[in-house]
């Protein structure tokens, strides 16, 4: 791999990860109508970790604090209650990839389009 597209690629995962942390959680902006900031949660395949591109954004109760509850469902230890609730993690990182575009759309230049 040639040094720059090996900085490219650590840049791509860069600006995703700041989508992601733009978008807030995805559980909550659908269920609550709410921006909380998220963890990444990286979605797996075969209890693995596909990539980093492979993420969705979680709050800590979506994603790892074990809740069960009428108001949340942690991803960790719960996903079947999870996707019961939220959708599966692929309907979630389809939904989040959309917002991101939408995001993308919106910069100009790698800045912020001013309205």
């Amino acid at each position: 791999m040639k040094p720059n597209s090996k900085k490219r690629k650590m840049d791509k995962r860069q600006e995703w990860f700041q989508l992601l942390q733009e978008i807030g959680c995805i559980a909550c902006l659908n269920d609550l109508q709410v921006r909380s900031d998220p963890d990444i949660h990286h979605i797996l395949h075969a209890n693995r970790r596909i990539d980093d591109f492979h993420t969705i954004p979680l709050c800590p109760s979506h994603h790892r604090e074990g809740i069960k509850n009428d108001i949340a469902v942690s991803r960790h230890p719960w996903k079947k209650e999870f996707e019961k609730r939220y959708g599966t993690e692929m309907e979630l990182l389809e939904q989040v990839r959309k917002l991101a575009d939408e995001l993308r759309k919106n910069r100009i230049g790698g800045r912020h389009a001013k309205g």
